[in-house]
């Protein structure tokens, strides 16, 4: 009885039909919601919470005047297609594309072996990477992630705190002092001296600048993805501190782009395009006094600047 009991059980759990699997949400796009105020507002500080990844306590970094790209290891022609893509956002943001011979500020590395690379790209130059300053870039931690994490993309922003006035550094560079002359072994003669004309508990004089960017890409691990995607991706990360770690499958972005090459779009989504446009389209988001309110500055440029569009519209794309 009991075997026969187990048999019945047996085929009745192999005529139970499987489970349907579970329905895949499509990632929002831009365009779905620009009718809808509150709702705009709220997903673009979600989008905005959810890639930004400053320095330490630090606010969101950009470009200040201009952007020289370098692309190593391929070859000359795709090395000028990607080159010239990332100047193109690059201009269409108001900023100067610096054209060869420059030293470049966005380096892009090809490799096969992009975590030993990484590593040893590291060790041959780490100043290069952690200057030695606070508020520089995210830390041991994600330097660490940097050199051994397995991605096919990896980035390490560098950005500098500046007097928006004077455009000097407020925070002291290692080995530098400032000839103050106030006497020897002063820390008045190694702390930066700024003159802050209008002091709010709302902004700040001082804004974050971007000084460098290292993006080393794996060749081996790039499933598919056309020149053009790769293109439209590395201006993101080369553009603004994007968090490696973000998972972005609600979103519809270039971000996407290793999950599944053929669902990603083919180059900078309207969500993308929006949030580098708030980034840099104003000045007033990257004097915030704190991280949180700058944020906020930002996705509400996002909204301020697609929120009049009618829902059949679809904000024009990146050239």
């Amino acid at each position: 009885m009991i075997v026969g009991g187990l048999l019945a059980l047996a085929l009745s759990a192999q005529q139970v039909p499987p489970a349907p699997p579970a329905p895949v949400e499509e990632p929002i796009r831009l365009e779905d919601v620009v009718v809808d105020a509150r709702r705009l507002e709220s997903a673009a500080e979600e989008y905005v919470d959810l890639i930004a990844a400053p320095a330490g306590r630090r606010g969101l970094a950009r470009w200040h005047d201009g952007v020289c790209v370098g692309v190593a290891n391929l070859e000359n022609a795709l090395s000028q297609q990607l080159a010239d893509q990332v100047s193109d956002v690059v201009r269409s943001l108001g900023l100067r594309a610096h054209e060869p011979p420059c030293h470049p500020s966005v380096l892009i590395i090809a490799t096969t072996d992009a975590a030993r690379f990484a590593e040893e790209f590291v060790a041959m130059r780490p100043v290069l990477f952690r200057v030695g300053s606070p508020g520089m870039d995210r830390g041991k931690s994600a330097l660490r992630a940097f050199m051994t994490e397995d991605r096919p993309v990896r980035w390490w922003h560098v950005s500098l705190p500046i007097d928006s006035q004077t455009g000097m550094p407020v925070i002291r560079m290692p080995g530098e002092v400032n000839g103050a002359g106030v006497g020897a072994g002063s820390v008045m003669d190694y702390a930066p001296i700024t003159n802050v004309n209008s002091p709010s508990r709302l902004s700040s004089q001082y804004v974050d600048v971007l000084k460098r960017v290292f993006i080393i890409v794996d060749v081996d691990r790039l499933n598919n993805a056309t020149a053009q995607q790769l293109g439209a991706y590395l201006a993101m990360v080369a553009l603004a501190q994007i968090n490696p770690e973000a998972d972005t499958r609600q979103f519809d972005t270039i971000l996407n782009l290793f999950d599944d090459p053929a669902a990603a779009p083919p180059g900078l989504s309207g969500w993308d395009q929006a949030y580098l446009e708030g980034l840099y389209g104003s000045g007033s988001e990257s004097h915030r006094i704190n991280q949180r309110s700058q944020v906020q500055a930002v996705a509400a440029a996002i909204a301020d600047a697609y929120r009049d569009l009618p829902d059949e519209t679809e904000p024009a794309p990146v050239p």
